[in-house]
């Protein structure tokens, strides 16, 4: 792969994996300084409507005058000469002392003493924008770095459609919610929603992001390890939507074998093969006017990825065996704990099967993660336990508490269920066993137990051992060091970690850990 077709791959990446154009601006921003001579990257937002230009994005620290959210006024004149340069779609590169192309003098003020390049961002929506790559000190500009800067132009315009989107659909979910909130007030009824166990806390952004795609019928990709709970959220997104009363169908593309995919997602026809004395209807039709989750949709085998597709595309597919087009109204929430955009760098996943299914990404951060929210989730999980088993309840004491909230829990809130519903058998409705249930403690009996409570952790445990965060940022740091600050790709930390790039950048932030510094050692 050349290094264009490297940083085109990337950019469309990052413009698919983010909805704002605030945070695809700083990813994309360190993208292009692997590639070009650049200090900064400036977005800019053209309204022909208040004929005004807005700081959307700055990649890197504040050269220009422009903060984040910042407006300037310019004239009708300067308007339409700099709009009549964006639909020519052609990325450019200025020079004060060129002292032409009075084009752009609504975006770059003459006193400016740098070098650019400059390129529209054009939307066959109407979305008009600019971005801008300030030249490092005693750097310059080269042909070859105007060629890319036009090769990324149609990624970045589709990021800076996206945020355009996020923005309406904010504006209408607000309206929507004034709506309902005056329409309950009039009729005298307080609203009634479920909660999610820590939905006010660590989850309380991923929560915010269901709510606002939830009443579109966007696709959306939830992106999370494997346990983390993407099956709740893809349940929320249904009840929220205005498909809640049709049906909600699962399916796991990685338990179905690959030569009966085809068969189980769009069904099949009497006699179409050895063993198929019926017609069967598929995934997709029986899903019609609701929402089909596919569950680890990475797993899906490449000639189903292509049919799957034009469902996407078309809302139409065949059966197996048939010949007659059906036509099915299905909104697609995926799921998968893979790394889809390395998946498509290599060539195990379909790329534009990857633009169609990240529309809207969720990223569901790893149990270990939330730690704040396990005293509640316990909590939650011992009650059911207790109703399933036909136990009497018990809560999780804080000596429970704390043991939970000092396991790494791989297995994320899958195997805090587990782990629950084991304590609660073991003991037997008088106790929660957690210790024994987390193997710590194998010397308690759940038949003749000692004391009315689990005996507390070894008093070593917490003097001999380091604490996780210190354990995982050295190990964090070792691979990056490794690396040379390269996160994604074949070769970067996330693979070498086996964990989901946006899981090691969240970890990362949270332990403080500054990435950068490791590339700067590699030159």
């Amino acid at each position: 792969m050349t290094p264009l077709e490297e940083l085109l791959l990337g950019v469309w990446r990052e413009a698919g994996r983010h909805t704002d154009i605030t945070t695809s601006t700083i990813n994309i921003a360190h993208l292009l300084a692997r590639c070009l001579p650049i200090q900064q990257v400036l977005v800019r937002r053209i309204d022909p409507e208040r004929s005004c230009l807005e700081t959307v994005g700055i990649g890197t620290e504040s050269l220009f005058p422009w903060s984040l959210g910042e407006r300037r006024d310019c004239s009708p004149t300067d308007l339409q000469r700099l709009l009549a340069w964006c639909h020519r779609g052609e990325a450019t590169h200025w020079r004060r002392a060129s002292g032409r192309l009075r084009e752009l003098e609504a975006v770059v003020s003459p006193e400016i003493d740098v070098e650019l390049l400059v390129g529209p961002l054009v939307s066959e929506h109407g979305t008009y924008g600019v971005i801008l790559l300030v030249a490092a000190p005693a750097q310059h500009f080269a042909p070859l770095h105007q060629q890319m800067l036009q090769a990324i132009l149609e990624p970045l315009a589709a990021a800076l459609e996206s945020d355009r989107r996020l923005r309406e659909l904010t504006a209408l979910r607000e309206a929507a919610e004034a709506d309902k909130q005056s329409l309950l007030r009039r009729l005298g009824r307080t609203a009634v929603t479920e909660t999610i166990v820590g939905a006010d806390g660590r989850l309380r952004p991923v929560m915010e992001r269901v709510t606002l795609v939830s009443p579109s019928d966007v696709p959306v990709l939830i992106l999370g390890e494997t346990g983390s709970g993407k099956e709740v959220i893809a349940r929320a997104i249904h009840t929220g939507s205005a498909r809640a009363a049709g049906p909600f169908m699962r399916v796991n593309c990685g338990a179905i074998p690959p030569d009966l995919i085809d068969s189980e997602l769009f069904g099949h026809e009497k006699g179409s093969f050895t063993g198929a004395v019926s017609t069967r209807r598929g995934w997709f039709e029986r899903a019609d006017e609701g929402t089909l989750f596919l569950d680890e949709i990475g797993e899906l085998p490449a000639a189903a990825q292509v049919r799957l597709l034009r469902v996407l595309q078309e809302g139409a597919f065949e059966r197996v065996g048939g010949e007659r087009s059906l036509k099915v109204d299905v909104r697609i929430v995926a799921a998968t704990h893979q790394d889809l955009a390395t998946m498509v760098q290599d060539g195990k996943f379909r790329e534009d099967l990857w633009y169609r299914i990240a529309v809207f990404p969720i990223v569901l951060p790893p149990l270990r993660e939330h730690p704040e929210d396990i005293a509640a989730l316990a909590e939650h999980f011992a009650q059911r336990a207790a109703v399933r088993f036909g136990l009497t309840p018990q809560l999780p004491s804080p000596q429970d508490i704390a043991l939970l909230t000092d396991y790494a829990w791989p297995g994320n809130v899958r195997e805090l269920i587990a782990v629950i519903d084991r304590a609660a058998i073991l003991g037997a409705g008088k106790r929660l066993e957690v210790g024994k249930a987390l193997g710590l403690i194998p010397g308690v009996s759940p038949q003749a137990p000692t004391t009315d409570h689990p005996p507390p952790p070894p008093p070593s445990l917490a003097s001999t051992c380091r604490s996780l965060d210190a354990v995982m940022t050295q190990h964090i740091e070792a691979t990056l060091e490794a690396t040379h600050g390269r996160i994604e790709g074949p070769h970067g930390a996330a693979r070498l970690l086996g964990v989901n790039p946006y899981t090691l950048r969240g970890k990362m932030r949270k332990l403080g850990i500054d990435w950068s510094r490791f590339r700067a050692s590699a030159v």
